[in-house]
């Protein structure tokens, strides 16, 4: 058998044949690259059509001037060249005309002493966030550093004093459990390194959890220690209430997903599952006391983290208008499961009530 190594003494065969496939991987590599860099273009440049056929909001006033009374901070979702800038609106005219703030953030909440802002920055097909500390006047106290992964959700303590954010390690969405994981971290706003909430106790049903699978987003504070949050562990998700300074846990009620503590400390809003279709949710209260639960009369499906308008009602985001044209709107709802849904805040996203 001739395998060409008799007329090739000196390997020149081989080496060619190595140098081709050599180029070869570059060029699929090369390709690879280059479509990628093109499918962002194109759909950045889609975006772009989309927002200038997109409706825009109304803009007026200093921020400054409606931040001295009772408002409400948001992303502003409106097409153009502001689309994304942090806005604040009085909290008595809150579809009125807003005012821009330097600030762009694709979350953010919001007291008197401090903001907690998360921005995206994509390079090629890779996203990340950067993660800031800001100070009434919008400027940056403290970047708190960028990480890979999706960030979706970001509470302050009341006192600002806690900033929890959480993230999407890798998978883009929680509507099938075991297909993601996430990392969610509390830092001290003063200085210190972030707390990992993995590393806390798990307690479930009265028995330390260990799984190597469990997941925890949607840290909501009920001071600067005690806070809940949705625990996922074992294919089930928990309302779990946990203390910072303890490194503790513990599972209250099941499927709650998504918690936001009322103004009383007396329930929690949250995203309830049920038999629901993947990637659907009903709005709910929970009564923490009694553990009676209330369907809200929001019957289509919310993806956020609520946030309380004041002790009676509810805010939540939802997306509208057409597929070329998607923003996203806040809506409000009453907390006792009556009335109906009303639009608070048009062209808006990530609301956080300050008074």
């Amino acid at each position: 058998m001739n395998d060409g190594t008799a007329d090739d003494p000196h390997g020149v065969v081989g080496r060619g044949r190595g140098r081709g496939r050599l180029v070869a991987v570059l060029v699929v590599v090369l390709v690879a690259v280059l479509g990628a860099v093109a499918y962002v273009i194109h759909a950045r440049r889609e975006s772009q059509r989309a927002s200038d056929r997109a409706p825009r909001a109304a803009t007026g006033g200093d921020w400054a001037s409606v931040s001295a009374g009772p408002h409400v901070v948001f992303r502003n979702t409106g097409a153009g060249p502001d689309q994304g800038r942090v806005a604040v609106v009085p909290l008595g005219d809150p579809a009125g005309p807003r005012a821009l703030t330097p600030a762009s953030c694709d979350r953010v909440d919001a007291t008197r002493v401090r903001a907690v802002c998360l921005s995206a920055h994509t390079v090629l097909t890779t996203r990340s966030y950067q993660v800031r500390l800001l100070r009434p006047d919008w400027s940056t106290e403290r970047d708190l550093g960028q990480l890979a992964g999706l960030y979706s959700r970001t509470r302050l303590s009341p006192d600002a004093g806690l900033a929890a954010v959480t993230a999407f390690v890798y998978g883009d969405s929680y509507t099938s459990p075991g297909t993601f994981s996430t990392r969610t971290t509390i830092t001290p706003a003063a200085g210190g390194a972030p707390v990992d909430l993995e590393k806390f106790e798990l307690v479930v049903d009265g028995k330390v959890r260990r799984d190597r699978d469990r997941n925890l987003w949607g840290v909501t504070f009920a001071d600067d220690d005690r806070f809940y949050a949705t625990a996922l562990v074992g294919g089930r998700t928990w309302l779990v209430r946990g203390s910072v300074a303890d490194r503790r846990l513990t599972a209250l009620y099941e499927d709650v997903e998504c918690p936001s503590l009322s103004p009383d400390g007396t329930r929690i809003a949250y995203k309830k599952h049920d038999d629901l279709p993947d990637g659907q949710w009903r709005l709910t209260v929970l009564d923490l006391a009694t553990g009676r639960q209330t369907p809200l009369a929001e019957t289509r499906s919310v993806d956020d983290q609520p946030e309380w308008l004041d002790d009676r009602h509810v805010l939540y985001g939802l997306q509208s208008g057409p597929e070329e044209a998607r923003t996203t709107d806040v809506w409000m709802a009453d907390a006792d499961g009556g009335g109906t849904p009303q639009l608070f805040i048009p062209h808006g996203w990530s609301p956080a009530v300050v008074r």
